[in-house]
């Protein structure tokens, strides 16, 4: 049986990567890659407590089901964000995209 620590450190390595990912890309779609990372970091920790703690206790699973759903969403609103200030300025840097300033 795999120690609960093994997932645990995984997890953080995994969220420290998305999270280096988000903090240093400039590219919008490698950003929303960094997030994912960082929700998938979550899903494993979540599913570790769940299967080291009480079976009996489904709520490990039913958090991770709706951080899938939240994760889907995100990936749907974002790529349909990115796209359109793609069409708009041609650019997916992240820095150039000032739609909001004057």
């Amino acid at each position: 049986m795999i120690p609960l620590s093994w997932f645990l450190i995984f997890a953080a390595a995994l969220f420290s990567i998305g999270l280096f990912g988000v903090l240093s890309r400039r590219n919008a779609i490698a950003i929303l890659l960094g997030i994912e990372l960082m929700l998938n970091a979550v899903n494993i920790n979540l599913a570790a407590f769940w299967r080291y703690g009480n079976v009996l206790n489904m709520a490990g699973q039913v958090f991770a089901i709706i951080v899938f759903a939240v994760a889907a969403a995100e990936v749907a609103v974002g790529l349909a964000l990115v796209i359109s200030v793609y069409r708009r300025r041609n650019t997916v840097i992240a820095d150039d995209i000032d739609l909001m300033k004057w």
